[in-house]
């Protein structure tokens, strides 16, 4: 990974957001960058000067946008608007998805297009490189004039209000610039609507939601064929010619993971001693299901990275000194594949609960009912499935899509919004229940493999039932099972399974 990122000149990824605010990458404003924001910034001073009516710079916003303002209050009104647009409510964002908010806008305002005093830009950065938050309320956008109000929140600190996290406190601005010993910046024309005219909360989710969905696909595959071999489930299905003649890239991706992931499996290669002509589809498509999403996932980060290095305020300063008033602003682009991505996520929650609902059939899968051999006086894991049961039924509550249906806002001048940023919240919502339900499936499956050895299965799968059982012992009674779904869920969060013991 580079040293150092160019903000408004080089191309972001999500890789490099994460390496970004991870502090594994620093930003940088390049003289060409610089030059491209100074001479934007003076394009804007031009009009207000000519006193030529611009969207924006000198009139009101959304319906207001027919009322002049005075050269004078210009600045004025760009305080204004951060202060009445301030709107959220509901939780504060997390670390993560604020530094994510602060790292795109800069690079968006870094392109030359938005009008925006380098000044201004170095604030920006001198509040992210010091981890000096914003506190954003997660809940008040509509994801379409932009993330209104979560990005005035984003950005009052700029102006001296509002509150942020600072060594771990959520305290005011005013404190900590007084800590410190600096003061407030004064905003120019245009500059309050393009800090927070964009879809940087919408955004945020993206990347993050991307990250996180990459590992836990990679966590579905790894899991799937603990399961199988568990339950002596045939390998045939995975064969790469089978997969040549349906060629998606998600399928055969999975399916070469399968077949890498019980490579070498002494179950896998065994004469299993029952007759099952074919396993159930849980078992058996696990490439066509976990590939389906991977295919979502990839149109996912797609998606994504174009947002990422795209200028999306309004109005969009040219070159030459045309103000466009258009929509990049408008967060449809996103909003429907985060509502596409939820569905492929939830998927990977509903055909894992089907994998441990099936473990626990007994001799169907050549395995103790319930997991246990003494049950009866055991429950053994049957309550486990209630609790994936019922994470898989909240997970499809969250799947009416938010990018369906708009509320018209601002007296009609808004008139179709995405709802993007529920769609992002939604996303975040699901991933954090396949946490959970891939925490009870992996602990399900290595209690189901223990019941397979002495045969063992592949140098990978060992492995990783090797990890677990360092925290987590073969289950023979009932026991207060709710401290083990915790300590799986830890393993789960803590990154990719593969990478944890490779």
């Amino acid at each position: 990974m580079q040293d150092k990122f160019l903000l408004g000149e080089e191309t972001l990824t999500v890789q490099l957001c994460l390496s970004i605010i991870n502090k594994e990458t620093t930003v940088t404003i390049s003289d060409h960058s610089k030059k491209l924001i100074n001479d934007s910034a003076q394009r804007v001073q031009n009009i207000v000067d000519s006193n030529r009516t611009v969207y924006g710079v000198n009139t009101g916003f959304g319906p207001l946008c027919t009322v002049k303002i005075s050269a004078e209050e210009t600045r004025k009104l760009q305080e204004n608007i951060l202060k009445s647009h301030a709107v959220g409510v509901g939780n504060y964002l997390s670390d993560e998805l604020v530094k994510l908010m602060l790292l795109t806008k800069m690079h968006a305002l870094s392109r030359g297009y938005s009008g925006i005093q380098l000044a201004t830009i170095e604030r920006i950065k001198f509040l992210f490189e010091n981890d000096i938050l914003p506190q954003v309320p997660e809940q008040g956008s509509v994801g379409a004039s932009g993330d209104l109000a979560p990005l005035s929140h984003l950005f009052l600190p700029l102006i001296g209000i509002g509150l942020v996290k600072y060594k771990g406190e959520i305290v005011s601005t005013e404190k900590v610039y007084q800590e410190l010993n600096v003061e407030p910046i004064e905003l120019s024309a245009k500059e309050g609507l393009a800090l927070i005219n964009g879809t940087q909360f919408i955004l945020a989710h993206a990347v993050l939601g991307v990250h996180r969905m990459e590992q836990l696909l990679e966590n579905a595959d790894l899991i799937g064929a603990m399961m199988l071999d568990a339950m002596r489930g045939s390998t045939s299905p995975f064969k790469k010619e089978l997969h040549e003649i349906r060629p998606y890239d998600g399928t055969q991706q999975v399916a070469q993971n399968l077949r890498d992931y019980l490579e070498g499996s002494e179950i896998a290669n065994s004469d299993k001693g029952f007759d099952r002509v074919q396993d159930p589809y849980s078992l058996r498509c696990m490439p066509q299901v976990h590939g389906a999403s991977r295919n979502a996932w990839k149109h996912l980060k797609e998606l994504t990275e174009i947002e990422l290095n795209s200028v999306t305020d309004n109005p969009i300063i040219t070159l030459d000194g045309d103000a466009i008033s258009g929509g990049n602003f408008h967060g449809q682009p996103l909003a429907m594949v985060l509502d596409y991505a939820s569905i492929a996520v939830a998927e990977l929650g509903n055909i894992a609960d089907r994998r441990i609902y099936l473990s626990l059939e007994g001799p169907k899968v050549s395995l103790p009912t319930l997991l246990m051999m003494e049950t009866g006086l055991n429950s053994g894991f049957m309550i486990w499935q209630y609790t994936t049961a019922a994470l898989v039924t909240e997970n499809k509550s969250f799947l009416f899509p938010a990018s369906g249906d708009s509320v018209p806002t601002s007296m009609g001048q808004e008139d179709h919004v995405s709802m993007g940023s529920i769609s992002g919240r939604k996303l975040h919502m699901i991933l954090d229940n396949l946490e959970k339900i891939q925490a009870i499936e992996l602990l399900t499956a290595c209690q189901a493999l223990d019941f397979v050895h002495p045969l063992k299965s592949s140098e990978i799968i060992e492995k990783l039932h090797a990890k677990v059982r360092e925290q987590i012992p073969h289950l023979e009674n009932d026991a207060y099972f709710g401290e083990y779904i915790q300590k799986g869920i830890k393993i789960i969060q803590a990154g990719t399974l593969k990478n944890q013991i490779s």
